[in-house]
């Protein structure tokens, strides 16, 4: 009979090790770093198109890091940044703005990549006693996400999680061997999920290409000018950050790249949700479902406009929200969103059903995306708590 101790958090074998991090890291076994605050950040002068990618909580999604869309920065830069450098086999978790999204850096990454102040590394200094793999498996599980949760507070009206308050969470040390299992039995399921991320990341591109083409260069003269509120009202959320709910029924939209969970909703439709402030991302969404005070909720007059005006709104989104993404102007009006401006042909219902083949498509991906998901979510605090072995 397996002997438990039993904490606020969730339960684990009792002869499995919990340490702090930072009694980890003094130890030598874990290196947990955010990105350089004050002086040593990159200077606006040392962002250039090529170079080192710049992590931000943005880049970070669906537990993939998005280095193609990360900012990049010059060798200078690098060269002056003191922490935050990372590395293959790092595990990244976001921590302002967005908090909690986890995501590992594969062995064959060949991209090289710095943290910025919103992002953290761990990293495992002795894979003999913790392995790589196990770190990422261990940040996505509720025994460390919900100690996560709890030191969460606020910075600048954004959540935020210190790296102070990171370094006191507990973590579980399972032995190497049972590390090894959990990291067999998942990685089959996380493959399968990552698969399928990456053949939307696929059609995603697909669709900025087939805009890019088709409706800035090959813009035609005799096209009408448009406005983006001739095809939808621009409105808000009305609701605080409280009104979500740990076990809530409908999508809560905030500014944050994740959603919250709330017990009601306020809206129904084809919806496209642009954030008023942060990084002002932009989510699309079928269905009920409730939204943040400071978001803004679009939902289309008419149905065949709205996959063609959500990837409009997204490739254009640094020139809607006035080309004020990563300066110290934190927030966009309704104005922004209603008076941009765009060209656009009398007849195009054929190219607007191409985006709408190319969302349905992704939306069946995101379906079985996330029932694995909960397949994954479902097994992993078993194998953390003993519960479910595995057979070697």
């Amino acid at each position: 009979m397996i002997d438990y101790t039993i904490t606020e958090y969730g339960k684990f074998p009792s002869n499995w090790e919990c340490k702090t991090i930072s009694e980890l890291q003094e130890e030598g076994l874990l290196l947990v770093e955010d990105g350089n605050h004050g002086n040593n950040r990159p200077l606006l002068h040392e962002f250039a198109n090529e170079g080192i990618s710049y992590i931000k909580a943005g880049d970070i999604s669906n537990h993939q890091v998005l280095f193609n869309k990360a900012l990049k920065i010059n060798n200078e830069a690098f060269l002056r940044i003191k922490k935050g450098k990372g590395q293959n086999c790092d595990t990244l978790i976001t921590h302002k703005g967005t908090v909690g999204e986890v995501a590992f850096v594969q062995s064959d990454n060949e991209h090289p990549f710095v943290c910025s102040p919103q992002t953290t590394f761990y990293r495992s200094l002795a894979p003999t006693k913790i392995k790589s793999e196990f770190v990422y498996y261990y940040l996505l599980s509720p025994f460390y996400q919900n100690q996560f949760n709890n030191v969460s507070g606020e910075s600048d009206m954004a959540p935020y999680v210190s790296l102070t308050n990171q370094r006191a969470i507990n973590f579980l040390i399972p032995p190497i061997e049972v590390q090894q299992q959990i990291i067999v039995q998942l990685s089959a399921l996380v493959k399968q999920i990552n698969l399928l991320i990456k053949q939307n990341l696929t059609l995603e591109e697909l669709a900025q290409t087939l805009f890019r083409k088709w409706f800035i260069e090959d813009v035609d003269e005799n096209w009408e000018e448009k406005k983006l509120d001739d095809f939808f009202p621009v409105i808000t959320g009305r609701k605080d950050a409280n009104f979500s709910t740990e076990n809530g029924q409908y999508p809560f939209f905030t500014c944050s790249q994740n959603n919250l969970l709330a017990p009601n909703y306020s809206f129904e439709g084809r919806a496209i949700l642009i954030a008023g402030n942060g990084d002002f991302n932009v989510k699309r969404y079928i269905g009920k479902f409730e939204a943040y005070q400071r978001t803004y909720v679009l939902i289309p007059y008419e149905e065949k406009y709205f996959d063609f005006l959500f990837v409009l709104i997204k490739y254009n989104l640094e020139e809607i929200t006035g080309g004020f993404q990563g300066s110290v102007i934190n927030f966009i009006t309704k104005g922004m969103i209603t008076e941009f401006k765009f060209m656009m042909p009398k007849e195009c219902d054929e190219k607007l059903a191409q985006f709408t083949g190319i969302y349905k498509k992704l939306d069946f991906n995101l379906k079985q995306i996330q029932t694995l998901i909960k397949l994954r979510d479902n097994i992993l605090p078993k194998l953390l708590n003993g519960e479910l072995t595995v057979v070697p």
